[in-house]
């Protein structure tokens, strides 16, 4: 069973406009576009709003593969995307034409770009979802995913998250990145609303719609928490928010503790999870139970899942049926599907006596200043634990410096020198401090390092 089939099982399923405060069922989006019947590649620029997620059904319910694409792209990359691949339909609201494509009015309220070529070209039939590994650069480099990646993501995924029918749940995250797309999947196979919003939690009309709506849950990367904890968000009530999701990255020890002092007297939950966009997903998740005793750990393998930990580079290799079929990054690639027994994560990983895995860094974040090898996560982890869970940012400069970015006035530059001095034996010489008002993030709220990179020159 194809998973569009799954979330059209799910009958009470309903999808809010919050710009208009419309709802549709999850029948409203069942073949409500005018498409051709066929085997060929669909664009869609997706911003989590309504139409994008009726795009998005209506093509998942198709033969089509999709592949979902920042709307932030520029023009530039756009264009160079579409010449590589040559989709077959654009849908790209922020364009009123695209040069070798002609308007498709797919339904009154959805037009899309039809290729007037008609591209033909061979596609893998177990190709189903094209997934970018950078996001909003531009690259033509993607994942390849199946609807069998798909599904054993999704259904492992609900075996552990306390998803309910009556939930309602806000795509807060962008169904482009990996973590955005199981929050919409998970909650399109079980919950009950899904809030199609591209407002994030820094923005004041997010939170008057979490009201307004009850949210039930909430998802973020540790970026988001931090700024959760800055505005107070864990000394409120919430009577209607049931649990809260994390990936992308490890929270500091300050922040865990606050979030799991705040958790457990409200019956609430806060899940950790790891994973990439090569697995669909999630690979592993800690259980709220765990939070107090391991709140560092990215837990266990999902089910069906399992880790190894290669013993010369101590990188996490990861196996299951959720491991993607290759890359592509061009459109003859698109004609093969070789699913991988084992994924590199590229992270170097420890497994203590319980079994539970702890993500130590990235194997690409390693520096060496003054002959010593550094793990510029494990150093960025250590000064947040130190300095009560205040945001930091630990970027490597040409191995002759460490640039530390942070976001507190009032804190000194000599008492972070010190510290890491102290506590790393790095010399003060070689630490370069800055003091912003806003760290550079991504689109889907990590650290955006090749950006902060440049700050060192302002140092």
């Amino acid at each position: 069973m194809r998973l569009y089939d799954l979330i059209q099982n799910n009958k009470k399923l309903t999808f809010i406009d919050p710009f208009t405060d419309r709802s549709y069922g999850v029948a409203d989006f069942h073949h409500s576009l005018v498409i051709d019947d066929r085997q060929a590649l669909v664009f869609i620029y997706a911003d989590n709003l309504i139409g994008s997620i009726e795009v998005f059904l209506n093509f998942l319910g198709s033969r089509f593969t999709v592949s979902l694409l920042s709307p932030q792209l520029s023009p530039v990359y756009k264009q160079e995307l579409e010449e590589v691949y040559q989709p077959y339909y654009i849908y790209d609201p922020s364009r009123t034409e695209i040069p070798g494509f002609d308007i498709h009015e797919a339904s009154s309220r959805i037009r899309l770009f039809q290729h007037q070529l008609k591209p033909d070209y061979p596609i893998h039939p177990d190709i189903k979802l094209l997934l970018s590994t950078s996001g909003t650069t531009g690259s033509p480099k993607f994942v390849k995913l199946s609807e069998e990646n798909l599904i054993h993501n999704a259904e492992a995924i609900l075996e552990f998250l306390p998803i309910r029918e009556d939930d309602i749940t806000p795509l807060n995250v962008p169904v482009i990145f990996v973590y955005g797309l199981s929050i919409f999947t998970t909650n399109a196979l079980k919950a009950g609303t899904i809030i199609c919003t591209n407002r994030d939690v820094l923005q004041k009309e997010f939170w008057d719609d979490f009201v307004k709506y009850q949210f039930s849950s909430l998802g973020g990367v540790p970026y988001v928490y931090e700024m959760l904890q800055r505005i107070d968000f864990f000394k409120k009530e919430y009577p209607f928010l049931r649990y809260m999701t994390q990936t992308g990255g490890i929270l500091n020890q300050t922040l865990a503790k606050v979030i799991e002092e705040y958790v457990a007297p409200r019956g609430q939950q806060f899940f950790v999870m790891y994973g990439q966009t090569e697995a669909a997903g999630r690979m592993a998740y800690l259980s709220p139970a765990d939070l107090k005793t391991k709140n560092t750990s990215i837990g266990r393998p999902i089910r069906n899942g399992s880790f190894q930990i290669d013993p010369s580079t101590r990188e996490l290799l990861y196996s299951g049926p959720n491991v993607f079929g290759g890359y592509a990054t061009k459109s003859a690639d698109l004609n093969t599907f070789q699913p991988g027994d084992v994924l590199y994560t590229g992270d170097i990983a420890e497994k203590d006596e319980e079994g539970y895995y702890y993500i130590i860094g990235r194997i690409k974040r390693i520096v060496k200043l003054l002959g010593t090898r550094f793990n510029l996560d494990e150093i960025e982890l250590i000064i947040k634990n130190a300095f009560n869970g205040e945001t930091f940012a630990c970027i490597g400069v040409e191995d002759k410096h460490l640039l530390v970015i942070h976001l507190n006035q009032d804190l000194k530059d000599e008492e972070i020198k010190q510290f890491l001095k102290t506590k790393l034996n790095l010399h003060p010489s070689i630490i370069k401090i800055k003091q912003v008002s806003k760290i550079p993030l991504t689109p889907n709220g990590k650290v955006d390092y090749t950006s902060a990179r440049s700050l060192y020159q302002q140092v």
